[in-house]
């Protein structure tokens, strides 16, 4: 075993979360817009804030004037459970999953709505043959694994003359990744992945087809007031210019534009992505020098520029059941915290053991160059 001596110089920003992620560089919480706290996010004000962090998010994603967007409760979880309760039920649905949030959206509409389903799965670091699905069907998948590293490379996948609805969690794809937004009739976000936005609200993105399955369908199942879209058979619209559902927090709100000014002042998507294009590329740099770490994602053009999961290889872990890798994992990321060089570093609780180190656009690429000869001298640490 090669002894790595422990590094001089740590990431400037050691935030390698991958949610709540890292906040733009410069952020501070002094350079936020005040005025719109304390007031009502029904007030002019509230609602026009509202509105501008819509009207941003529509400007840097690109995001075509025939899709509305709302801001809705309960993060990127409550998006996708909105869309999934009010539009599933009126055709066959197929779940796709390969990795934890997706078995998630499987559990829900299986067990909970107990909606005929095909579930087509592949294990973690693996893609299904997307090209195999059944379009007749409501197609349900994540965009970017979170908890894998593995993502979906495009969009040439999905038929333009498609049957069912293609509902996308991209919750850690978007503003990282080209997102083809004629192929996609609802997408969900969460302001705190690649922007590093604060937690508790989401963003749903309804295209043309969604709002006319909400106006056609109504599922037979009670729905609760916080995933109601539609009155009297209309889409409620207010939902998507500023009228929320319930009371947003207006200061997560302000945080939010301030990240969208970021990135629109860096130069808007093609900025972002190059950013995180650019971090992953550096993280894998590392790992091609690094016998003891491998990618969990197999396949290349499928793995991810934000969350980059890895696995430890194994000729470096033989004789060291699951129990002992969990083990190793923990004591990496106790030792890279305590020294205040690397945060929250651990691989997801479900996922193989291993790392995740999150590449989003928020992150510097000095601090992930950085980074490596950490990780190098936690593993000696703990293996020594």
């Amino acid at each position: 075993m090669t002894d790595f001596e422990r590094p001089a110089v740590k990431p400037v920003r050691p935030h390698f979360s991958s949610g709540p992620c890292a906040k733009p560089p410069g952020w501070d919480p002094e350079k936020l817009a005040l005025g719109s706290l304390g007031r009502s996010h029904r007030s002019k004000l509230g609602k026009a804030r509202i509105v501008h962090a819509i009207d941003l998010t529509r400007e840097i994603l690109g995001i075509p004037a025939t899709h509305r967007i709302g801001i809705v409760p309960g993060s990127d979880t409550g998006a996708v459970e909105m869309a999934l309760w009010s539009m599933l039920g009126a055709r066959k649905a197929t779940m796709v999953a390969w990795e934890s949030f997706g078995e998630g959206w499987v559990t829900d509409v299986v067990k909970q709505l107990k909606i005929e389903a095909d579930v087509v799965k592949a294990p973690y670091g693996e893609l299904p043959d997307l090209a195999a699905l059944d379009q007749s069907t409501d197609i349900v998948f994540t965009w970017n694994g979170t908890t894998s590293g593995v993502r979906v490379p495009n969009g040439d996948w999905i038929k333009d003359d498609r049957e069912g609805l293609t509902i996308a969690d991209a919750t850690s794809a978007c503003f990282a990744m080209d997102m083809p937004w004629d192929k996609l009739d609802v997408v969900t976000f969460s302001w705190q992945k690649v922007l590093g936005g604060e937690g508790a609200h989401g963003i749903l993105v309804l295209g043309p087809r969604a709002v006319e399955r909400l106006e056609s369908y109504s599922p037979a199942w009670p729905l609760p007031k916080i995933f109601r879209m539609t009155k009297g058979g209309k889409l409620i619209e207010g939902i998507f210019k500023g009228e929320t559902i319930n009371t947003p927090s207006l200061l997560a709100v302000e945080d939010y534009i301030y990240s969208l000014e970021w990135a629109k002042q860096i130069g808007g998507l093609k900025a972002l992505i190059a950013r995180a294009d650019a971090n992953a590329a550096a993280v894998d740099a590392w790992v091609q020098a690094t016998p003891w770490i491998e990618h969990l994602a197999v396949d290349p053009a499928s793995r991810s520029n934000t969350s980059v999961c890895l696995k430890f290889a194994d000729d470096a872990v033989k004789g060291l059941d699951e129990e002992a890798q969990l083990a190793l994992v923990k004591k990496i990321a106790g030792a890279l915290e305590l020294e205040e060089a690397a945060y929250d570093v651990a691989g997801y609780r479900d996922a193989p053991p291993g790392l995740r180190i999150w590449c989003g656009a928020t992150v510097d690429t000095a601090d992930v160059e950085k980074l490596g000869p950490w990780l190098d001298w936690a593993w000696a640490q703990t293996r020594g």
